[in-house]
């Protein structure tokens, strides 16, 4: 059993102290690019300041004819491209490929100085990134970087939900997680070939109404599609927030249905998470719009906060009550608009800040 007191040391001599809180940047949206596309790659600096966070993407996406070509194109652009305060991060192969170790030793000595965040796919449990972290420490210590890289597992496998917590507390490395749907679909013989989003047939049905005789059960009624991944998406905030980490949404596959893959990124939003990722330039707007607070949201809290005073206690506001619980909820909610507002002038001016 590994003591309290050595959690927070370095895995590896000469490597740099782990952090001891996950520092929360502007994080809204996730934009992954494939690195050996130069075509793409060479519209990276005009891309920059429109997004939270730059991936480099080396796993599925990425053919296996490709894979070597990707990993030096993501050092090429780590060597050439200023990110300023855009994050920079990867998502490496699978544990179980014979890419991933490749991947961390090329990519830590090379830009590792430029690297936030490695994110591993398909992870199962607390092993995995108990293998990562210390790799990583010695990786680190040998390329002589001061500052340590950070983990961020997704969630793909039914395992990997069932040791979600174990997951979380495996490293001080730990930044966040992102839902997996695809390959945790497939994993748990979901019977859906969509990725991400709902599912019409996954529905509750209103009663049937009454007629002379009773229930008229042929006649026609409403029904309410409901969200396959909601009880995941709950869990996995429930474990971020209780470890210190970070949750988000992952993929919305149908790239085209922009009205749906708001819906599902707003429901992720209310739910706890910080962002989602971007699998095409026209869901960056979306995820950005989605997960900022709306002006009119911001103005609210703030009127709650101030009318609340010391925060104790309990008023009537707009026929609402509002107590200590309420100015709660509207600090996070003006917290993260002054974050966002730091980052984008045109926030900034709608919120009045």
């Amino acid at each position: 059993m590994r003591s309290a007191r050595d959690f927070f040391k370095p895995l590896a001599a000469g490597a740099p102290e782990p952090v001891r809180e996950i520092p929360f940047r502007p994080s809204r949206v996730i934009h992954f690019f494939p690195p050996q596309n130069e075509k793409l790659t060479s519209k990276l600096p005009d891309l920059v300041p429109q997004v939270d966070i730059l991936l480099g993407n080396l796993e599925d996406a990425i053919p296996m004819a490709d894979k070597e070509a990707a990993r030096a194109g993501l050092v090429k652009v780590g060597q050439t491209v200023d990110f300023g305060s855009t994050q920079f991060w990867t998502r490496i192969n699978s544990l179980d490929s014979p890419w991933a170790l490749d991947d961390l030793t090329n990519l830590v000595p090379a830009i590792g100085d430029k690297l936030d965040v490695v994110m591993v796919p398909k992870v199962e449990g607390p092993e995995d990134i108990h293998y990562v972290d210390r790799l990583l420490a010695q990786l680190e210590a040998k390329a002589g970087l001061k500052k340590p890289l950070l983990v961020h597992a997704i969630l793909e496998t039914a395992r990997g939900v069932a040791n979600i917590e174990a997951i979380c507390a495996a490293s001080p490395r730990m930044q966040g997680l992102s839902l997996g749907p695809a390959d945790l679909a497939a994993n748990r013989r979901m019977k859906t070939t969509r990725v991400g989003g709902g599912h019409p047939d996954y529905l509750v049905r209103a009663d049937p109404p009454m007629g002379a005789d009773g229930p008229e059960y042929t006649a026609a009624r409403t029904t309410h599609q409901q969200d396959l991944w909601h009880y995941t998406l709950a869990r996995m905030v429930d474990a971020c927030v209780t470890f210190g980490l970070l949750p988000f949404y992952g993929p919305f596959g149908d790239i085209k249905d922009t009205v749906a893959c708001e819906d599902q990124f707003r429901n992720a939003y209310l739910l706890g998470c910080v962002g989602a990722w971007s699998l095409h330039p026209v869901q960056i707007d979306i995820a950005k719009r989605v997960f900022s607070p709306r002006p009119e949201d911001v103005r609210q809290a703030q009127r709650v906060i101030e009318a609340m005073g010391d925060g104790t206690g309990a008023i009537m506001l707009d026929g609402k009550m509002e107590d200590d619980a309420s100015v709660k909820q509207c600090k996070v909610v003006v917290s993260l608009a002054r974050e966002l507002a730091a980052r984008d002038p045109q926030l900034a001016e709608a919120y009045g800040f």
